[in-house]
């Protein structure tokens, strides 16, 4: 789910919560160590979200924020916010060349540099997450 965050929309607001969960608590986000990305660059991404970063000359970021279930990619258009809404059961990160990261969702997908250490560890902090607390699957009975 693509949406523009950038007013305090309280319907917006409630669809983000029951996608991903609501937002983790100081404890958890301390024994988590962190649940915010570094700035992390966009190399290439979906059309969709291509369209809306084209429409400035600014240079293209994004930073991802954990929640509990799922992850919210956020990035800047113009004076505009989006969140790019990723449950954790839709998502598949890949690893495609030396140092770019592929970020997918259904038909959405961000490529991200992970040219510092930072940003490989918490692209495996997600991952691990991810693993950790997925449901028990058939295979695993």
């Amino acid at each position: 789910m693509l949406v523009n965050v950038s007013y305090n929309n309280k319907l917006v607001s409630k669809k983000i919560d029951a996608e991903v969960g609501k937002p983790f608590t100081l404890k958890e986000r301390w024994a988590l160590g962190g649940i915010g990305s570094p700035k992390l660059i966009i190399t290439e991404t979906s059309i969709d979200i291509r369209n809306l970063l084209i429409l400035d000359n600014n240079r293209n970021t994004c930073n991802i924020e954990m929640r509990p279930k799922g992850i919210i990619v956020g990035f800047r258009s113009l004076l505009e916010s989006y969140a790019l809404v990723i449950p954790y059961y839709k998502l598949s990160i890949y690893k495609g060349q030396a140092s770019v990261y592929s970020i997918y969702k259904d038909q959405y997908f961000i490529k991200v540099e992970s040219d510092t250490k930072a940003v490989q560890k918490f692209l495996k902090k997600i991952m691990d997450y991810k693993a950790d607390n997925a449901p028990t699957s058939i295979e695993d009975l």
